[in-house]
């Protein structure tokens, strides 16, 4: 409960807009069948901007609200968005590694794919509502098994929308001056 004594009107307004950014940029993607999700990018802006519980409440937040509203299949990946949040806010906002954002988004990405993976194959069979399982049924079809196929679209989308989104994150930032010192 320390973290929500922090929490100032600012910060909630903030967290709130990530909300709403990750249903509208999640949704969208969902709609124009997209390999990438965007459904993280305001995850990712609340845990670099505030730390990782910040991040962790936006996502779930998001996944809850998508997941009830629009697209089921995002209850399930609620995991994913927590270890994003957990994740972007231990090396972006708490700085534990000073690497290029390269390296930050492989960072943030590899266990996310690791969960998200385990998720599409146990209980999906390796199909979701996301554009990627296309590619999957692909690389499936050309005789690749279904967890290595979901394996490996998994991680190169992941990786895509991940870096992108820690793009747009930093960038955001940068411009703001209470949180530029923060992303330098």
């Amino acid at each position: 409960m320390s973290h929500l004594k922090k929490t100032t009107p600012h910060q909630l307004a903030l967290m709130a807009l990530a909300v709403a950014l990750n249903i509208v940029l999640g949704n969208l993607a969902l709609f124009l069948r997209l390999p990438i999700y965007l459904d993280a990018v305001g995850t990712m802006l609340s845990a670099a901007a505030f730390g990782p519980f910040a991040g962790i409440l936006t996502g779930l937040s998001s996944a809850l609200i998508t997941g009830l509203t629009t697209d089921l299949f995002s209850l399930y990946f609620a995991p994913v968005q927590v270890c994003v949040g957990l994740m972007t806010g231990l090396l972006v906002y708490r700085q534990t590694f000073k690497g290029p954002l390269i390296i930050k988004a492989l960072l943030i990405t590899i266990p996310g794919t690791f969960i998200a993976s385990l998720i599409t194959v146990l209980l999906f069979g390796g199909i979701t509502s996301s554009g990627s399982s296309m590619i999957v049924q692909i690389l499936n079809g050309l005789g690749l098994n279904q967890t290595l196929s979901v394996f490996l679209v998994q991680l190169g989308t992941d990786y895509l929308d991940r870096f992108l989104a820690l793009t747009l994150v930093v960038g955001a930032l940068r411009i703001m001056p209470s949180y530029k010192k923060r992303v330098l």
